[in-house]
């Protein structure tokens, strides 16, 4: 496919736009980008600038528009429920919110009441204060602990940073809410414990006991974990390991939060992640594959017998929560169209098929002098650049970058785990949509060779 596409009408000027941005605009996760990429239309898995340069969306924006981009189809649906009804709050109800509980209850293949916000970083902030209210009305108010993995990101608020294993995205930013502890991740490539997958005892799930013990059984609420690492360096644990985890929160009561956020809506080559795993999680939160990033929504869905403590009638037993935009008819409506998307265009298998592909593809990297490891869960990947193998010293800041822009030069955008921990941001992650073709396959691997090849 040609990258060039037709640039934008001349009375719109370039320099006009970046200079707008350049003052008024403050850019995510960078210092102030001066010379920023203005997208101006997307199709499929393709992004055009305002100079008419098309780009493989090898990231799917911020790992979530898993049906591809420009479907004329969402913005009908979008469209018609505006018309109808664009607001009305969830303290009520509206036919969009009852039509998109029942589906997500039928993919989770369970039993669940679905409270919606408009963010991952809401939907966790919600779980927390459920596990904690739940504990507090059922008799166990000593429980308010919630334990998480260093290298997992679970937000940007207050309480979901807490929660976020990552040095670099508190920095400046604390203190912290107190009662988040975190234990080592199952990161097989560089194990905490100095073991080898085969001959391990699952030394990180044992610390997860540990933890418990330690802190006081008495006082841990939950655990939150995402089915694999995904923005700290897709890091994809055993399947041993997630079950294990199940069996210590069945064994100490304590409830386990699976963080869905970016492996949920088939991202992991199943409906959610976890269940490549095969267990049932007590809370689930989720957002961008839920509509493909075409509106803002998350939610978070809790195991009915969770739910039906807070039933009681209690002038303080109801979940005093409230979120203005959560639950919002029109999101719920483009929710429910890309999901009858992936539904009717078996994306959900297409992602599975493409990951395995794409497993395949990227294997001969591994004979790079600068590859360490490369990882693949569903549709989505990671690959650990080093300087050296024996050692395993990561690969500079600069020479990361430069593989990316390399990459961007080839017009392919893929991403990293940036501002993780100090001095390990180096894995590049790869997450297109499932509308990614094979031909458009092999151009971000193709892309990925010459700049392995340049540094």
């Amino acid at each position: 496919m040609a990258v060039k596409g037709t640039p934008m009408n001349q009375s719109v000027k370039k320099e006009e736009i970046l200079a707008k941005d350049r003052e008024y605009v403050w850019h995510h996760m960078s210092q102030h980008n001066d010379h920023p990429m203005v997208f101006v239309s997307g199709k499929d898995s393709w992004l055009e600038t305002i100079e008419g340069e098309k780009y493989i969306d090898g990231m799917s924006g911020l790992w979530c528009v898993n049906i591809g981009h420009g479907r004329t189809d969402v913005a009908q649906a979008a469209a018609s429920q505006m018309s109808t009804l664009a607001y009305s709050p969830m303290s009520q109800s509206h036919l969009p919110a009852v039509e998109l509980a029942s589906k997500v209850n039928e993919w989770l293949g369970g039993s669940y009441r679905i409270f919606y916000s408009n963010s991952g970083s809401d939907a966790n902030e919600v779980a927390f204060k459920m596990a904690r209210q739940y504990f507090a009305q059922t008799g166990e108010s000593t429980r308010y602990k919630i334990i998480s993995r260093y290298r997992a990101y679970h937000g940007n608020s207050i309480g979901a940073m807490a929660a976020t294993g990552q040095a670099i995205r508190k920095t400046m930013y604390g203190p912290v809410p107190d009662g988040f502890k975190h234990v080592p991740p199952p990161y097989c490539y560089r194990c905490p414990f100095g073991q080898e997958l085969g001959s391990c005892q699952f030394e990180c799930a044992s610390a997860i006991r540990d933890a418990i013990m330690w802190e006081g059984s008495e006082t841990v609420a939950a655990i939150i974990l995402e089915p694999t690492i995904t923005g700290g360096g897709m890091i994809v644990p055993p399947k041993e390991y997630i079950q294990q985890v199940r069996a210590i929160c069945d064994e100490f009561g304590i409830l386990m939060i699976v963080d869905e956020v970016i492996c949920g809506f088939g991202r992991s080559g199943r409906k959610f992640g976890h269940q490549n795993f095969d267990v049932k999680p007590d809370i689930v939160t989720m957002a961008k594959g839920l509509t493909s990033a075409y509106a803002p929504l998350s939610i978070t869905a809790v195991r009915s017998e969770l739910y039906d403590t807070f039933k009681e009638k209690d002038g303080l037993h109801h979940f005093r929560h409230v979120n203005t935009f959560g639950g919002n008819p029109v999101s719920c409506a483009v929710a429910l169209k890309n999901i009858e998307i992936l539904e009717s265009e078996k994306l959900v298998e297409r992602a599975a098929e493409l990951g395995k592909q794409l497993e395949m593809k990227l294997d001969h990297l591994k004979s790079s002098r600068y590859v360490g490891d490369v990882r693949v869960f569903g549709f989505a990947a990671g690959i650990e650049l080093v300087e050296n193998k024996q050692t395993k010293q990561p690969l500079s800041d600069q020479l990361v970058g430069k593989v990316l822009a390399i990459c961007k030069e080839n017009h392919v955008i893929l991403g990293k785990n940036g501002d993780t921990v100090p001095g390990h941001n180096n894995i590049i992650t790869i997450s297109p949509p499932f509308v990614l073709t094979e031909q458009e396959l092999d151009l971000i691997v193709a892309a990925l060779d010459k700049a392995l090849g340049a540094i």
